[in-house]
């Protein structure tokens, strides 16, 4: 080799293409990731599907894949926006984030575009930005099936309430027109009202109690989001006296299923978000193909006592220790 070099460096350059695939440097692509919060098991279980997916699909089309986690403490979109431009600063190949309020991030989200830096939206749309795909359920249909499934479990009768997140997430403001949507078809269950909250147990658990407090009558509640879940004792009433229907199967969330406190989970498949958001960039940035459709939602996953044992075992591959 060191021949063809000195010699003719026509020789060595065709020397080099000669060589096994293996021997050249593979081709690397860096994906930042963005989610709401951290230490939220919902985006941590999307992070450890986005790092497996990086790892298989790296493995399965000889290149390269890191994922750049770059997440605020707390839901702030100013600061989701502001990682966005320090991902085009450093460089990034594809950008993947759950948008905690559409209006606030749509400019940067155009703006990577604008730069040739794709963007994959998960568990938080901005449905007006240039992103190449948006993942997750049908937002409407959720809160439309929370409630159908809430009036089931009351027979038709009652008074319920629901708790929502941030009231600026468009995915959030899907479900709550879709919970009160299905609620005008039964006019035996009396809605009190959607109320809203920090998205943090302590504060989702807060608005319980304030709500119960003011409407002891309340019979049913459906939870747009797991949020007062994921702490412990958090529904102070008695198993099976108030009926609760909630989004979401965090790990949490399962113990007050087992207790009978909550009749039914409907369960995002969190993990394959992170898969999937990867393997659209890799479609995208590594073979130039874009989405069948801009818009890809996964069917939700009902999760009762029947099931919640088998459901479980799902959180030893999505959060591992």
């Amino acid at each position: 080799m060191k021949f063809f070099r000195k010699k003719s460096p026509l020789l060595f350059a065709a020397a080099l293409l000669a060589l096994p695939l293996s021997v050249h440097a593979q081709k690397t692509y860096t994906f930042g990731m963005i989610a709401k919060s951290q230490g939220n098991p919902f985006f941590e279980a999307a992070r450890a599907g986005a790092n497996d997916a990086a790892r298989d699909l790296g493995a399965k089309h000889g290149i390269t894949i890191k994922i750049d986690w770059r997440t605020p403490n707390e839901e702030d979109s100013q600061k989701q926006a502001e990682f966005i431009e320090q991902l085009l600063l450093k460089g990034a190949d594809g950008i993947i984030i759950s948008c905690s309020d559409a209006t606030k991030l749509t400019g940067a989200i155009n703006k990577a575009v604008a730069q040739g830096v794709p963007v994959v939206t998960f568990s938080g749309d901005a449905p007006a930005s240039k992103r190449l795909v948006s993942i997750g359920i049908d937002d409407f249909q959720a809160g439309a099936e929370t409630f159908a499934a809430l009036a089931k479990d009351l027979k038709g009768m009652g008074v319920v309430a629901a708790i929502d997140g941030n009231p600026n997430a468009a995915n959030l403001q899907q479900r709550a027109a879709g919970f009160r949507a299905v609620a005008k078809k039964y006019p035996g269950v009396r809605l009190v009202d959607i109320f809203y909250h920090k998205e943090t147990p302590q504060d989702a658990v807060a608005k319980i109690e304030q709500v119960m407090q003011a409407n002891p009558d309340i019979t049913g509640w459906g939870l747009l989001g797991g949020w007062p879940l994921f702490t412990d004792n958090a529904l102070k009433w008695q198993a099976g006296t108030v009926k609760c229907v909630s989004l979401d199967a965090l790990p949490p969330q399962l113990a007050y299923v087992r207790s009978g406190h909550v009749q039914l989970l409907l369960a995002q498949d969190v993990y394959g978000y992170g898969q999937l958001s990867v393997e659209h960039l890799v479609n995208k940035v590594h073979f130039k193909k874009n989405p069948p459709q801009a818009i890809a939602n996964t069917a939700l996953i009902p999760v009762n006592k029947e099931n919640v044992e088998a459901f479980a075992k799902n959180w030893e591959k999505w959060l591992p220790k």
